[in-house]
């Protein structure tokens, strides 16, 4: 048995995608477990902020430190509202300039369809795959969070910034070629941007192992229940996808305490 709390799986770029689930005193090798029943069984909180057995409000804080910690404001989500670059606080000045103020990313990617997104350039890949992107391709490099939030938003009207999660993990995936559509967001962009342009066109390319396919899917929470189990068939993005067409999102149940148990 394994126990530990719940954070975002760690990924590999590997052929095919490898996962890790880092508890505090074991590593869980989660490829190795595809094809096993698979039993997550909750036993308290704790809170990624505060580490208190407090109820999770969201994103894996309590309701207070979602409200107040840091690593929960909203440029987190709208990197547009970014306001490190102007000296100006949000709700911790140190920590936001800390993550605001190094190189971003937007890239394009196809997880459901082709996508716009942004994030930190150390972080692309781990970010494409927390999405199941199939393929990714960047479009600029600027140098603050903010520049690449006011480009997304330029993007926005042309390419969706959300993965349909249900088409990507059933793999109804829209068609586009991401290379043009490359050359559809930069002409957007146009010459605010052009100084970041990244003339590469290399298009990164990821695949996910699962045992069989699924035509639908159907979502389970710790939130809502004590106890998933089922045959682990498959890992995409930040999902276990169970034989019975259940999927559990990893990320939307980070700060639940958990015991695991396979075999």
């Amino acid at each position: 048995m394994f126990s530990g709390v719940f954070k975002k799986m760690i990924s590999i770029h590997d052929d095919p995608v490898r996962y890790i689930l880092d508890f505090e005193d074991d590593l869980l090798f989660l490829n190795q477990s595809i094809g096993k029943n698979f039993k997550i069984q909750k036993t308290g909180y704790c809170c990624l902020s505060c580490n208190d057995n407090i109820e999770i409000f969201a994103n894996g804080f309590c309701k207070k430190c979602f409200f107040e910690s840091p690593m929960s404001g909203d440029w987190v989500m709208k990197p547009e509202l970014s306001k490190a670059h102007l000296d100006l606080e949000d709700r911790d000045l140190e920590y936001e300039r800390k993550i605001q103020l190094q190189d971003h990313i937007v890239y394009l990617s196809k997880t459901s369809g082709i996508k716009v997104g942004v994030t930190r350039s150390n972080n692309k890949t781990t970010r494409w795959i927390d999405q199941g992107a199939i393929e990714a391709i960047e479009l600029i490099e600027v140098p603050n969070r903010y520049l690449a939030g006011i480009a997304e938003v330029k993007l926005k009207d042309k390419f969706s910034d959300k993965t349909n999660w249900r088409k990507m993990l059933t793999n109804n995936i829209e068609e586009g070629n991401i290379i043009d559509l490359k050359e559809d967001a930069l002409d957007i962009l146009g010459s605010e941007f052009k100084d970041y342009f990244k003339t590469d066109n290399k298009v990164v390319k990821f695949n996910y192992f699962r045992e069989n396919q699924i035509d639908s899917v159907k979502s389970a929470s710790l939130k809502k229940t004590d106890t998933i189990e089922g045959k682990l068939i498959g890992i995409k993005g930040q999902y276990l996808i169970f034989e019975d067409s259940t999927v559990f999102n990893v990320r939307s149940n980070e700060g639940y305490k958990v015991d695991i148990t396979i075999n």
